[in-house]
Formats: C-alpha cells, sequence, structure tokens
C-alpha cells in the first residue's frame, strides 16, 4: 500500500496503464504508451487478468466522477488489447472486460451505453482459442433487449440506442450460437427477449423516414434504419437455427403477434413469416407449419378476423414449405383446415363460440365468420396447387373422406334456407373443388415433378373408390369434375385436346396421337378397376342433366383409356359399353330427352369411328364407315357434327329409324371375331354390375347421409317377404354388438348345460328325446320328399326364358328353400 503512493514503486503494468491516459482527455490515447502496453501484455500475458483489473477500477472511477473522456480512452485500450491477445489466461481479461461493458450500459447516458454496445460487437466477433464454462450472457441480453424498446424523447437518439439495442444482440447470438460450452442462446428465456425485442423495431417504421431526404442521404439513412437492421439480425439468427431451435424461436413470434394484436392487419404477421420460411434451412420449414397449425387450433375459439389471418399467413408459408414438406404433413395442413371450416360452421349454426355450453360468453359475427371461411377455402386452393408429387394421391384421398364428413355432418343446413344463410360462404361443391388436384387442369398438367407413369400409385383405390363415388352426384358440376379428374390422371401423352371438338374424321393420322404399348402396371391396373370404371361411365351417361362438356368429358376418357391403358380385353369390354350406352338411347327406359338421346347415339358413333381406325381392321372399319353414311343420309341428327354444336338439330321421333343407322353388336362380334378378338365376349351384352352405392346414389350433396335398407324376413306371413326399414345409427350398432356378447354368452350357457346333461342325465330320458326329434324330422322330410315328386303345376303350365323359349316349370330338389327345422 506504501508503494502504491509512490509512483516509481507502483508495478510496472499499473504504470503503463497510467501511461496511457493523457492530461486532457481530449488529446486522446496516448498511442506510443499504448504500444508498450500491448508489448507488455503479449511478453507476460500472466499479466493480462490484472491490466484488466485495474483497467476496470479506473473506468469505474471515471464513470462516477463524470470523466466520460478518459472512460472513451479506457475502453479504446481495452478494445486494442482484445483484439492483439489470444493466450489462454485471455478469460480472466475478457471477465473484466465484460464487467466495464455490463458499468457502462447501465449508466443512463446514451452515449455510453452506445459506447459499451459497440465494444461488446468489438468483442463478439473474436474467435477465441480457449472456451469459457462460466460465463454468462444473460445480463446483455436483458439490456439490449431493453434498449431495443428505447422511448427515448429526442427520435435520433431514440434510433440510435435502439440500433445499439440490435447490434448488441446480434453480437450475443453470433458469440453464442455455435459455441456448446457457451450459455444456450436458444433457450425460451432468452428467446422471449430476442425475437419480440426484434420484432417490435421491424413493426415501428421511424416517421423520419417517411421524409424525403435526397438520393445519397436516403441511402446512407435505410443502412441506419432499425427495421433494416433487425431484419438482418433476424434473418441471421433464424439462419443458425438447427432443427431442435426452431420451435423456442417460432413460439416467441406468435406471442407477439397475439399480444400486439398483429393478426388482423396481416400484413405484418404475412412480411414476418416471409422471412421466417426464406431464412430457416428448407428442411425445417414443415416444423414452422406445424407451429402455426397449432397455433391455429389453439386459437379455435378467438375472433374470426384472428383466426383469417392466422391462416392467410399459413396460406402463404405452406407455399413457399411446399417443396420441401413431406407428405404426413402436407396432410395435416389440410385436416387443420377443414376442422377448422368445421368449427366455423358449428359457429355460424350455434350463434356463439362456445358451442356446448349452455350459455355464450361471445357472440359471433357473421360477416367474420364468412371471411374466415373465405380465407380457409382460399387457403386449400392455394396449397392444393403444389404438394409435394409423392403425396398428391395420399392428399386427395384424405380430402375427400374429410369432405364428406364435413357436407355429412352438415347436411341438414343446406336444406333450410335460414341455417344456409348463416352458413356464409360454405358451400360443399366449392371445398370439394378445392380439395381436388384439378384445380386448373394446365396447371396439373404442367405439374414440375409429377408423371403418372404407374396408375396404380396415381389412383389408389381409396382415393379412387371415393373419387367415383362423387361421379353419380346430382350436380353435373361435380360429375364433370370428377371426369376432368380421371381424364387428367390418365392423359400421359397430352392427348386430350386432340379430341375436341367431336367429331368423325375419316383420317385418324391427322390427330398425331402419341400411343405407347400398354405396361404390366396399366394392365393389372384395368384388370383390377376396370368394370368399376365402365359402371361409372355407363351411369354417368344416364344422368338427364349431362349436357355437351359432359358428352366431351365422356368421349375424351373413353379415349384415353383405348390409347394408355388398352390391350386387346379392354378394347372389347369398351366396344360393349358403347353399344350397350347406344341400347340404353335406343330403348329410353330412363325417359331421357331428346338431346341426351342424340347425344349418347353421336358419342358412340365418334368412339366406333376412332377405335375401329385404331386396331385397323378392315372389316370392322367398314362396318363402322357404312353406318356413318347412312346417317349422314338419313339421320345427321345422330353424328356429333349435328348434335354438339350452339344450335343442335335434334329428333323426337328415334323409334321409327331403320336398322341401318345402327351399329349391331352381332355384326361387330363377327368381324371382329375373325382377327382374332374374344367373339364370345363381344357377342354378350354389357349390363353393369349395380351396387348399393349405385342403387342409393341419388344424393344432393357429396356427404349426404346414404340410409341403409335392411331386409327382414317376416315369420308371420308364408307369402312374401315383409320389408321393413331401419337407418343404422351410432346407437343402432352399439346396441348390435352388446347383443352379439349376451348372443355369445347364451350360445355358451347352451351348451355346457347339453354336455352336462348327456353327462349326468339318465340313459332312458336321453333316448326319449333324441326320439322325439327324429319323429319331428321325419315328418318334415315326408312333407318335402312328397313336394319334390308331385310339384304344384304354374299356372301357365310353362314359362317364357329369356330369349323367348318355352320351358318346362320344374325346380331341382338343390335349389329349393329348406325350412330351418330340417337342417340338422
Amino acid at each position: 500500500g506504501v508503494c502504491g503512493c509512490c509512483g516509481a514503486l507502483r508495478p510496472r503494468y499499473k504504470r503503463l496503464v497510467d501511461n496511457i491516459f493523457p492530461e486532457d482527455p481530449e488529446d486522446g490515447l496516448v498511442k506510443t504508451n499504448m504500444e508498450k502496453l500491448t508489448f507488455y501484455a503479449l511478453s507476460a500475458p500472466e499479466k493480462l487478468d490484472r491490466i484488466g483489473a485495474y483497467l476496470s477500477e479506473r473506468l469505474i472511477r471515471d464513470v462516477s466522477r463524470h470523466r466520460y473522456g478518459y472512460v472513451c480512452i479506457a475502453m479504446e485500450a481495452l478494445d486494442q488489447l482484445l483484439m492483439a491477445c489470444h493466450c489462454q489466461s485471455i478469460n480472466l481479461f475478457v471477465e473484466s472486460f465484460l464487467k466495464m461493458v455490463a458499468k457502462l450500459l447501465e449508466s443512463e447516458k446514451p452515449n455510453l451505453q452506445i459506447l459499451g454496445t459497440n465494444s461488446f460487437v468489438k468483442f463478439a466477433n473474436i474467435e477465441e482459442d480457449t472456451p469459457s464454462y462460466h460465463r454468462s450472457y444473460d445480463f446483455f441480453v436483458s439490456r439490449f433487449s431493453e434498449m431495443c424498446h428505447s422511448s427515448h424523447e429526442d427520435p435520433d437518439i431514440r434510433t440510435k440506442i435502439r440500433m445499439s439495442g440490435i447490434k448488441g444482440l446480434q453480437g450475443v447470438v453470433r458469440k453464442t450460437v455455435n459455441d456448446e460450452l457457451q450459455a444456450n442462446i436458444w433457450d425460451p428465456q432468452h428467446m422471449d427477449k430476442i425475437v419480440p425485442s426484434l420484432l417490435f423495431n421491424l413493426q415501428h417504421v421511424e416517421e423520419a423516414e417517411s421524409r424525403s431526404p435526397s438520393p445519397l442521404e436516403a441511402t446512407e439513412k435505410e443502412k441506419e434504419s432499425p427495421t433494416e437492421l433487425a431484419e438482418r439480425c433476424l434473418r441471421e439468427l433464424l439462419g443458425r437455427a438447427a432443427y431442435g431451435n426452431i420451435k423456442n424461436a417460432i413460439k416467441p413470434v406468435l406471442i407477439h403477434l397475439d399480444n400486439h394484436s398483429l393478426w388482423e392487419p396481416k400484413i405484418f404477421a404475412t412480411c414476418c413469416f416471409r422471412i421466417i420460411m426464406y431464412s430457416i434451412q428448407p428442411q425445417h420449414s414443415h416444423l414452422v407449419i406445424q407451429q402455426l397449425l397449432g397455433h391455429l387450433d389453439a386459437n379455435s375459439k378467438s375472433a374470426a378476423t384472428v383466426r383469417a389471418g392466422i391462416v392467410e399467413v399459413l396460406s402463404e408459408a405452406a407455399v413457399i414449405a411446399a417443396s420441401g414438406s413431406v407428405g404426413p404433413t402436407v396432410l395435416e395442413v389440410f385436416n387443420t383446415l377443414l376442422r377448422q371450416l368445421r368449427l366455423s360452421i358449428d359457429y355460424a349454426l350455434t350463434g356463439s363460440y362456445d358451442c356446448g355450453a349452455g350459455v355464450s360468453t361471445k357472440i359471433i359475427k357473421e360477416h367474420e365468420e364468412t371471411m374466415f371461411q373465405e380465407a380457409v377455402i382460399k387457403t386449400i386452393e392455394q396449397s392444393c396447387s403444389s404438394p409435394p408429387s409423392s403425396s398428391r394421391a395420399s392428399r386427395d384421398a384424405s380430402l375427400c373422406s374429410a369432405v364428406q364428413s364435413l357436407d355429412r355432418k352438415h347436411k341438414f343446413c343446406l336444406t333450410s334456407p335460414s341455417l344456409s344463410s348463416s352458413l356464409g360462404c360454405f358451400n360443399p361443391l366449392r371445398v370439394t373443388l378445392s380439395c381436388c388436384p384439378l384445380l386448373s387442369l394446365d396447371a396439373w398438367q404442367v405439374s414440375v415433378g409429377f408423371q403418372c407413369s404407374n396408375m396404380l400409385t396415381a389412383l389408389p383405390s381409396a382415393f379412387l373408390d371415393r373419387l367415383l363415388s362423387a361421379a353419380l352426384m346430382e350436380d353435373p358440376e361435380i360429375r364433370l369434375f370428377v371426369l376432368e379428374i380421371l381424364i387428367s390422371f390418365i392423359d400421359r401423352h397430352g392427348n386430350r385436346q386432340k379430341f375436341s371438338p367431336i367429331s368423325t374424321i375419316s383420317d385418324i393420322s391427322i390427330l398425331k396421337l402419341k400411343v405407347d404399348k400398354c405396361s404390366r402396371q396399366d394392365t393389372v391396373f384395368m384388370k383390377k378397376h376396370g368394370q368399376q370404371l365402365y359402371r361409372h361411365i355407363y351411369l354417368i351417361c344416364k344422368e338427364e342433366d349431362n349436357v355437351q362438356a359432359h358428352y366431351e368429358a365422356l368421349y375424351s376418357l373413353l379415349m384415353l383409356i383405348s390409347i394408355e391403358l388398352a390391350n386387346e380385353e379392354v378394347v372389347v369390354d369398351l366396344i360393349r359399353l358403347v353399344l350397350a350406352v347406344q341400347e340404353m338411347a335406343q330403348i329410353n327406359e330412363d325417359n331421357l330427352t331428346p338431346y341426351n338421346r342424340c347425344a349418347l347415339l353421336a358419342l358412340g358413333a365418334a368412339y366406333l369411328n376412332l377405335i375401329s381406325q385404331l386396331i385397323t381392321v378392315p372389316t370392322f372399319c367398314q362396318h363402322i364407315h357404312e353406318v356413318i353414311q347412312m346417317r349422314q343420309k338419313e339421320a345427321p341428327y345422330l353424328l356429333p357434327e349435328e348434335v354438339f354444336v350452339e344450335k343442335p338439330t335434334l329428333s323426337h321421333t328415334l323409334e321409327c329409324l331403320s336398322s341401318e343407322v345402327f351399329f349391331w353388336q352381332s355384326k361387330i362380334s363377327e368381324v371382329l371375331g375373325g382377327s382374332g378378338y374374344n367373339s364370345d365376349r363381344l357377342s354378350t351384352p354389357y349390363i353393369p354390375q349395380l351396387t348399393d352405392e349405385d342403387r342409393l346414389s341419388k344424393r344432393k350433396s357429396i356427404g349426404e347421409t346414404i340410409s341403409l335398407q335392411v331386409e327382414v324376413e317376416s315369420r308371420n306371413s308364408p307369402e312374401r317377404e315383409q320389408v321393413l326399414s331401419e337407418e343404422i345409427t351410432y346407437e343402432t350398432l352399439k346396441k348390435a354388438i352388446v347383443d352379439s356378447v349376451a348372443v355369445e354368452e347364451q350360445e355358451r350357457e347352451r351348451r355346457r348345460q347339453v354336455v352336462e346333461k348327456f353327462q349326468k342325465a339318465p340313459f332312458e330320458e336321453i333316448a326319449a328325446h333324441c326320439g322325439a326329434r327324429a319323429t319331428l324330422l321325419q315328418s318334415k322330410l315326408n312333407q318335402i320328399f312328397e313336394i319334390t315328386i308331385r310339384p304344384p303345376p304354374s299356372p301357365s303350365g310353362t314359362i317364357t326364358a329369356a330369349y323367348g323359349q318355352p320351358q318346362n316349370h320344374s325346380i331341382p330338389v338343390y335349389e329349393m328353400k329348406f325350412p330351418d327345422l330340417c337342417v340338422y
């Protein structure tokens, strides 16, 4: 202590430190003495921590005495020592340095805060040779975040302080983000301060920037803008985020947007997530989508404007992330959107956001719910236009199923005008169209990376079944859209546009069709789903409200199947199908309009004309050509050139036409059978095998519930079974399951009693029981034999077979229905 009072006896490092300070602080750092101090620190690194402690002591004293000139000199000396020294003992010096920086940041003087921040930024750019296990940056994160929210009265000073805070946060991130031994900056306690501070500066654009300075000043101003600096810092932060840190970085963004009600304008929220999606690594994009989906579910009872804002942000993010997302994530987006749409409809029906509560706490606004529903549908449409090709089919099947359940749940609303008006923009057709991959046929056909080389994978059974079930709806727009979807999948060589308009051209070569040999996978697909396709094409042809667009789509579908998926067996079935459609139009059991009948006959003529030229069988081509020529003379209204025009020529007396204007199945079977085709199959008329779904297919909307009718035989009436209808509901199924369990228990108990009876009962009792059963069985058998030997005569004595040949009425024994008691 005594030696410290005398300058000559003080330690050398203190004398070197004192010499760098001039008598007048305005003269600045004494450079020659600073070089001596730096050389001494490099020569004796063990003294570096003492140098730092002494400089810190002087700086704290100068701050308390308001000697700000010496404070600046001390910080400059510290910066030069940090830049020059990288020895192992640097850690102790850094502690002193951070202590001095913290002292400056605690000051109320803006200049000292900015000075401390600049020194910290220089320190952050230094790569240390040795790690530090105990260094903490909690204070700096908190202080820099506080500076980012500065509300100083002077706008210029406020801007400088905020920019210093942003630079400080950027320095903290750079110093800690890549060093696992440092404090984990991705912890929620840090992210909850850093991210909102950056968003706050992104959100607030200074009024001074709205003025119009000169171009040079404008460029300089833009560089000094807190908004630009905050955006650059946010991009850097997110670009460094690893897989496990994305959620901690995104959650504060969502909370900030909630707290400041920034979802409703939507502009700032969309801008933020556009920055996020383009800054993070592409393989992590789906994590952001999941965070948005979870936030949307969490705000399911928030105002419709808030939910609409989240949905629109989700739409922007999903489009950006579509190329790098995986299938399940894409499906999760659509499932969440459809779930939110269902909730919105529930809100519109109940009039409150608390559907299950007896007393509503929030009253909805119909126009806001309408806006939200529009946003959901728009998002579905945009997202469907750019999904990864690997998940298209799974996405489509999932969406069709979800929309059907959506419409099933609310089908009663569509029949009530008052409730329908409360649903806003909800329209099952719109949602269905949004869920289909064919938002635009051209867009689908040119989709990047999608090539339908295997129909089994492009149209799996689950998706095809749901798609074809929609083809039987009463709404003609849905039927047409289903046909367009099938065409877009099957048309792999761009032939579809060559079939428009429908005509009976004499030379198919002018169409320049691209035809490849049917692959093995396509053959398997047609064997598996061919009859299903034929049946639905046949049933669509029977619809009365078909227009020209439907027949053009049917014609294109038939031709594309013939070109893309056909072998000899498929060609035979397609010809049988077209001949069955011709017979449908001739007989007219479904009371079709004259236009429908003429259109079906013209459709058959156009198809048979092209298929005859494709398979190149001369006699077949000759027959088709003769019939077409006869129609041109006697019935031009049966040709596509006269039917599929703006003002078609029709006839109401098709029954009076001669047989020469129709294609004959016997003739076609004869000419093709001579060329190696299956004549037996060709001569067999096509009869669609209708299923329960086809019989009950007249549904007004996609998801309308199909009431299954259960036929129950009446045991009281010996004449005809009485048909009873029972609607299958959840309670019915539950009761059936419970009853089946009870029946099994009763049957098990009965068997146990029988076994016990035969084990313990006397022989006489068993013999008497079996004798009674044998007598009853013998009497029933005698009745059966009597009926078999002498069958009852029919009223007419004979019956007529399907082809008009008389046959004797006799029922074989093996086809008779025996009473239940005869089965032992």
